[in-house]
């Protein structure tokens, strides 16, 4: 339920990972159950809910005018109803006429004194007297949600895999993410192991702004392959695994020690790394990132279908296995 944003860990950390509704604090996984009823009526069932689900203000549709007094009633049911300890941590949206006929729907974010946040779809009737809460999900559209990535710079990035593997999977990290530590050795049995010859890896930069040394290790790892492209994936685990002793006044003592066992010319990496032209790069990557809605780390796209979150196993592969079907039956009616 929403009530599980406000379990706290004795260590909060930032929010990386949201996947499936899943919010992970530490040990803890707190699960946001929103069964869309409203899914009933257009005969799609039960829809997952992810981070930043799409708000009910599709572009040139009005706002609906509702009454404040009723607003802040609903606000007040919300908050006694997910155990939410105050109503300014409950946000609603303006609202906006939905497809079907008296349903209104408006964006509705809950947050906790941590700054972390959830956001979803209230759908509810003229009269706020009955809602739920979910995401609209029109069933004529493509079910992936594949995503264009024709506008994303995929050339000249560290790749994993073979160029003309038929999956390519384009994955959104930070060095300083603990989710994307993981998913690291997962892309890694991918690409040299289950899918061997059928799957590659290209990594773009997406450090958080909250990460005090992930945008000066994107660099210190890009300029590294810049000398030699295989170190970039010696950068990558080193900083990965070593990311509790990690921090902004060691990092280039760290860098510069692994610049010396993957013998590359130290005086060049540093210079490059202060280049502006090699920060341009990486928020080239964070733009890139922007303009295919990333917002955490890590976030994947299989062949253009998004994957947010840590990765559960069965779902890349039920995505992957999807994709090389879909590959066979194309070559073979040709």
């Amino acid at each position: 339920m929403i009530s599980g944003l406000f379990r706290f860990s004795a260590n909060p950390r930032s929010l990386h990972n949201t996947s499936y509704a899943k919010l992970r604090y530490g040990k803890k996984l707190a699960v946001i159950c929103a069964f869309v009823g409203a899914a009933v009526l257009l005969g799609a069932g039960a829809a997952a809910l992810a981070q930043n689900a799409p708000g009910a203000s599709p572009a040139g549709t009005a706002a609906v005018a509702t009454d404040p007094a009723r607003d802040a009633a609903l606000k007040a049911y919300l908050q006694k109803h997910f155990k939410i300890p105050s109503a300014e941590l409950i946000k609603l949206g303006p609202a906006f006429k939905t497809a079907i006929d008296g349903l209104l729907a408006r964006q509705l974010i809950v947050s906790n004194e941590q700054g972390q946040r959830i956001t979803t779809t209230l759908f509810f009737d003229k009269d706020e007297s009955k809602a739920v809460i979910g995401q609209f999900i029109d069933v004529s559209t493509d079910p992936w949600g594949r995503i264009n990535m024709g506008a994303v710079s995929l050339d000249d990035r560290p790749t994993l895999g073979p160029a003309d593997a038929p999956v390519t999977i384009v994955e959104f990290a930070d060095f300083e993410c603990p989710f994307c530590a993981h998913a690291f050795s997962v892309m890694e049995t991918l690409v040299n192991t289950t899918y061997k010859g059928n799957v590659k890896v290209i990594y773009k930069d997406y450090p958080l702004n909250a990460h005090v040394w992930a945008l000066k290790a994107a660099e210190a790892a890009e300029c590294a392959r810049l000398q030699n492209p295989a170190a970039f994936w010696d950068f990558a685990r080193y900083f990965y695994t070593n990311q509790g002793t990690i921090n902004p006044k060691n990092l280039q003592e760290q860098v510069n020690k692994l610049a010396s066992s993957q013998k590359l010319d130290q005086p060049s990496l540093k210079a490059c790394m202060d280049s502006p032209q090699t920060e341009a790069r990486v928020k080239q990557d964070q733009i890139d990132g922007n303009s295919v809605r990333v917002t955490s780390t890590p976030t994947f796209f299989v062949n253009g279908i998004p994957v947010v979150g840590l990765p559960d196993g069965k779902v890349l592969e039920f995505v992957i296995n999807s994709e090389l079907g879909e590959k066979s039956v194309s070559a073979a009616a040709h």
